[in-house]
């Protein structure tokens, strides 16, 4: 006879529930068991399900399901705070976005997991083979310390996306050099040479109104060139302006001061001001929802895959939706490239930018059992062959050997992203003002 040790439907006692005390983890017997996990719905998270279902079994011997509770990103941060804060303990983990970890770890539902790892020898191969950037980014609190809570789940980061179809129809080539003097970029390798001056001309010369032709045909609707984040909510603006910032050689707080570094006075600074109207003068290149602070990510999103924009700065995590024909209208005529940069007096091009991405945390509440069966399957993520896969499906890894090797790299497109090494990352605060987060520079997977 099984052993009951969580829920099993609607019939179960108090008494079975305060015995098996799995803290929201759905258990039918001691060899089946639900992880609940709270996760953003988006790309990555879908592939994630979908490789867990396929291909995950629990080397404990148990039959060992996850079941993510896909919550929209624009929602994320406020259903999960207050699934938390009521106490319900619905959640064994989460895929966290990173600035939450100072905020959530205060509040003690974040597991430290410095005993976990200092007692597993596979856990601390794993941390081996995670590029390093990523693990101060993801995993530690106070940032770059020695407490880890999180394992990185996702990385991401800013790269172009652009309309191949639309920058290399010869006829706009040759328009775009008569009026600019220079080439329109068509092949990714060219695109990664993009700064801001060339963004800005990209945007005045393909905006057209209907009946403006656009390679050679007559629109029916407005089309325009460029588009970046710029949301009221969220992170959805802060997340390119500080790229701006920092680019333009300014700070948004005194980092050396650490934790008692000031915004005031270095966000402020006659620099900042200056990249922060840089930021806004290519506003007018873009379609007019732009004025209304609602054009986030996912407005972006939209606006690329539905064909009416030239070239956008997105999250690699998008790119599955770019590329598929069941969601974009464009699938077949997406490349991508590096973000594009301010160019310095010597002729480089500077992309600072915040690296974005989110670890797996585990909850203060979870049983012994639950909790191995939880880091089991972390180790399992973020085994090299299944990170391979992952990265062919259209995720992206942290693992050294995977991002670095050809191989393993996307067969899409967004292979012109892939990096062959870390780059450097300084920190810098995230929103909340508890928890700093990673930027790149000459960002490690651009």
């Amino acid at each position: 006879m099984k052993r009951t040790i969580g829920l099993t439907g609607g019939l179960v006692s108090a008494v079975a529930l305060a015995v098996a005390g799995l803290a929201g983890a759905t258990t039918a017997a001691a060899d089946d068991i639900t992880l609940r996990m709270a996760v953003p719905d988006w790309p990555p998270t879908r592939i994630m399900k979908q490789l867990a279902d396929e291909h995950y079994k629990a080397p404990s011997g148990n039959n060992v399901v996850l079941e993510p509770d896909f919550i929209p990103w624009p929602d994320f941060q406020t259903r999960l705070s207050a699934s938390l804060t009521s106490g319900e303990q619905v959640y064994n983990m989460a895929v966290s976005d990173s600035q939450w970890l100072g905020m959530f770890i205060e509040g003690g539902y974040y597991k430290k997991l410095n005993g976990i790892i200092d007692a597993d020898p596979e856990l601390q191969a794993t941390f081996a083979a995670l590029n390093e950037n990523l693990v101060a980014a993801y995993s530690t609190y106070p940032h770059k310390s020695d407490n880890y809570y999180g394992f990185p789940q996702m990385p991401d980061v800013l790269v172009t996306y652009y309309r191949e179809d639309v920058f290399c129809d010869t006829g706009e080539s040759a328009a775009f050099k008569a009026q600019y003097g220079y080439d329109l970029p068509c092949k990714p390798e060219e695109m990664n040479n993009v700064d801001w001056d060339m963004v800005g001309d990209f945007g005045e010369f393909f905006r057209r109104k209907p009946g403006d032709n656009l390679m050679g045909q007559p629109l029916t609707d407005d089309f325009f060139g460029i588009a970046y984040q710029a949301g009221k909510g969220y992170d959805f603006s802060t997340m390119q302006i500080n790229a701006f910032i920092w680019q333009h050689g300014a700070d948004i707080w005194d980092e050396t001061k650490e934790p008692d570094g000031k915004a005031i006075g270095v966000v402020n600074s006659p620099e900042a001001v200056k990249a922060f109207q840089h930021y806004l003068s290519l506003l007018q290149y873009m379609p007019p929802v732009v004025q209304t602070g609602s054009m986030d990510i996912f407005k972006v999103d939209e606006l690329f895959r539905e064909g009416k924009v030239a070239w956008i700065i997105q999250w690699i995590g998008f790119g599955e939706s770019a590329i598929s024909p069941e969601t974009s209208k464009v699938s077949d005529k997406v490349n991508f490239a590096k973000a594009p940069g301010l160019k310095k007096g010597d002729g480089t091009i500077d992309r600072t930018a915040n690296i974005g991405g989110q670890p797996f945390v585990l909850m203060t509440w979870n049983t012994p059992e639950i909790e191995r069966e939880a880091i089991d399957f972390v180790k399992w993520w973020l085994s090299e062959d299944i990170q391979k896969k992952f990265a062919a499906a259209g995720g992206q890894s942290g693992i050294k050997s995977v991002y670095s090797s050809a191989a393993s790299s996307p067969s899409t497109p967004r292979r012109n992203t892939w990096s062959t090494g870390p780059g450097t990352m300084p920190s810098v605060p995230a929103w909340n003002g508890r928890r700093t987060c990673g930027t790149c520079r000459s960002s490690w997977s651009c």
